[in-house]
This record gives C-alpha cells, structure tokens and sequence, in this order.
C-alpha cells in the first residue's frame, strides 16, 4: 500500500498542525483510507471507487481530472494560504476541502470519517510511518552519496588519464613537427639543388645547340651563293625563250603605257622624214668625193 502524509492547516483552527495521512493499493481512483490527527485525537475513513465517481459527477468534471484534483490536494499538503482550504467538524466528524480560484472558491470533496478509540495507535502508525521513510530516505541517500563519491573518484581518475593522454599528444606532435621539419628542410635543399643541376644542363645544352646552328647557317648562306652563281651562268648560257622575250615584250609596252602621254606626234613624222632625205643624200655626197680624190691622183700637177 502506498501512504502519503502531509501537513494541513484548518479553516477553522489555523494555528493548530493538523497531519492528513491518505492511503491507497492501486490508484487513488479505485479508492484510498484517510486518516486525520491533531496530535491527541484521530479521525480514519474510507472513501470507495463509487463515492470518487459521484463526487465527479456532482463536479460535472472527468473521473480522471478530478481524481488530479484529488492528488494536488490531499496528497501535495496545501498551506493555509494556498490554494486549498481544508474544513473538519469534530462535532459531525464531516472532512471537506474547497479550491480557490481569485475570489472565488468551489468544493472538491466531502467525506464522513470516524472518531477512532484508540487514537495512539493510529499516532504511532503514522510515526513509525515517517521514521521508517526517514530511514528509507536516509538510506537510499546514503547509497547516492557513496555513488557520487564512486562517480567523482572515476571522473578525477579519467580526467587524470585525460591530461596524461593530452601530455602524451602534445610531445608525440612536437615530436613529429619536428621531425617534419627536419624532412621538409632536407625536400627543399634537395628540390634547390636539382633545380640548379636543371638549369645548369639547360644552359649547356642552349650554349650547344648555339655552336651547332653557328658554322651550319655559314655553309647554308655559302651553298645558296654558289647555287646562285651556277645558275646565273646557266641562265646566261641558254638563249631566252620565246616567252621570255614576250614578258619582256609586255613589260616594255607596259612601262610604254604607264610613261607620260606624248602631247604631239606631227614634229615626229616631220623628222622621220628629213633623216630620211639626209640618209638618201650621203651616199651621193660620199661617191662624189671618192671621184675627186682618183682624178687628183692620176693628175698631180
């Protein structure tokens, strides 16, 4: 069975502790056993399944919502000045309860309990009650506090691993920066030597190559002169063909066609025509002077 105490306060005895015990088996819907003290009387009644489901109808609220209802404030132990106000008549022995809400209040529940004969034994359940959950609590407090201490000697024990691990890390990458460097080093001295010996045989294969194409581009310039030579002799050997003389032919009426205009042609004609009286007189002139100079031989006196 699972208990529940909690202190009250009542309306009508305020400065009076008052201790509501409520008990049940399986829920507090299928119904539970409520017991009331003051220290020096006890009041017990038993509220059934049947009783909660009216209650609810008369609330005109769900079975399930007013059994949270129920929880929050038989179970939860309100104060005074809280939400829930407690009443309890020793005279009619009738317990109830109401809800405030601002100004406005509404009964939850109302049950009749029973004056109890023996009230010390009902005080002395709900002692043993609360030592036994001290006890309860006591020790399962007890089991948490070595377990948070087991807990923090595995967390320090980890976090010592931890550090050692980092330490461990941080030599292991000095270590190996290091070692990177040296081979880097030892790359870069190696890439600026091959490089030289790159340039080094480029340079002697440009010098090379130079020598060579020097004395061939000579023999090259003295073949092609003594081509040109051979066959400027031939050329002057063999007679010009019939097409070379009318490429000649047209070059020269064309270098005739592009030379100035002639601005007349009558005074050519007229001197075509004196050298030709002067070449037929000459011949004339030149037998006549024969004929003088055999009569002067023959006559010399």
């Amino acid at each position: 069975m699972e208990r529940k105490i909690s202190r009250i306060y009542l309306t009508s005895e305020p400065e009076i502790i008052h201790f509501l015990q409520v008990a049940w088996e399986k829920t507090l819907g299928s119904g539970f056993v409520i017991s009331l003290t003051d220290g020096q009387s006890a009041w017990i009644g038993t509220v059934c399944e049947s009783e909660i489901s009216q209650e609810a109808d008369d609330m005109a609220m769900e079975k399930e919502k007013y059994v949270d209802e129920l929880k929050k404030a038989l179970v939860s132990g309100a104060g005074p000045t809280d939400t829930y106000k407690f009443n309890f008549s020793k005279e009619s022995c009738h317990f109830s309860f109401e809800k405030n809400l601002k100004d406005v209040s509404f009964r939850l529940g109302s049950f009749n309990l029973e004056k109890v004969a023996n009230p010390a034994e009902v005080i002395r359940e709900l002692i043993c009650y609360c030592l036994d959950t001290v006890s309860e609590k006591q020790t399962k407090n007890e089991h948490l506090q070595k377990e948070n201490e087991r807990l923090l000697r595995d967390w320090n024990d980890i976090q010592g691993r931890f550090e050692k691990c980092v330490s461990a890390k941080e030599a292991v990458e000095t270590d190996l920066y290091k070692r990177f460097i040296l081979v880097l080093n030892e790359k870069k001295a190696k890439i600026r030597h091959l490089h030289k010996l790159l340039n080094e045989v480029q340079e002697l294969e440009k010098n090379i190559e130079h020598k060579r194409e020097t004395p061939t581009c000579s023999e090259m310039t003295a073949n092609r002169d003594s081509i040109y030579d051979e066959s400027t002799d031939e050329e002057s050997e063999i007679p010009p063909s019939p097409s070379v003389l009318t490429s000649a032919t047209l070059k020269r009426d064309d270098s005739i066609i592009s030379s100035p205009d002639v601005a007349d042609i009558a005074p050519s004609r007229k001197r075509r025509q004196r050298m030709q009286k002067n070449l037929g007189t000459e011949p004339k002139i030149a037998s006549q002077e024969l004929q003088l100079q055999e009569e002067e031989k023959d006559n010399p006196d």
